[in-house]
């Protein structure tokens, strides 16, 4: 992969206009960063991989549209790796048919998610921030089927197994991973 995040950064921004879609791809991509620090794996390619794994969100809106096939073309036409492409599609598995095998596709298909989750549950706080949030007010959320109901949380659960991670171990990393670029994702003060 000779991509630089600069060059991925400015990849996701000709085919992503919307700044919700940024936001996400930051949390995601910090997220990425974080689990591969902790896991002693590349933090360039699992940031990059973050950033790039809805690089087709904007164009397709769903999966019956494409998402992520259309995505894993547009990074084999710019010229991405297999390894690459294979994370992003395995991101999508129910739709792309692409199991996560490596710890990489299954962080990415756990984590994704979930930086969605832990972004609604701190909206929804008084400050608005990732600073005092805590895993059990993330599970206190979990369990209210109303609260976020766009998020999949057995796609989240089923990540979790897929790491041998359970999933406060994954919310509490989440938070963590996230709380340095709030801002940017739109969150705190």
């Amino acid at each position: 992969m000779n991509f630089t995040r600069d060059e991925s950064l400015e990849f996701f921004k000709e085919r992503n206009k919307e700044e919700m879609y940024l936001r996400h791809a930051l949390a995601v991509e910090s997220a990425m960063r974080y689990f591969a620090r902790l896991y002693g794996e590349d933090e360039e390619l699992w940031g990059r991989v973050g950033l790039l794994h809805d690089i087709d969100w904007e164009t397709t809106q769903s999966t019956e549209a494409g998402h992520p096939v259309k995505g894993g073309e547009m990074l084999r036409e710019r010229g991405y790796d297999e390894e690459f492409v294979r994370a992003v599609l395995a991101h999508g598995w129910e739709f792309s048919g692409v199991e996560p095998k490596t710890r990489m596709e299954k962080t990415l298909y756990a984590i994704d998610e979930l930086t969605g989750f832990v972004t609604a549950v701190a909206l929804v706080r008084p400050g608005k921030s990732l600073s005092d949030l805590e895993t059990r007010s993330v599970k206190k959320k979990w369990k209210d089927k109303a609260f976020a109901k766009g998020v999949n949380r057995s796609v989240i659960e089923r990540g979790a197994a897929l790491m041998g991670e359970s999933l406060d171990f994954l919310i509490e990393n989440t938070i963590a991973a996230l709380a340095p670029i709030e801002r940017e994702i739109g969150l705190g003060s």
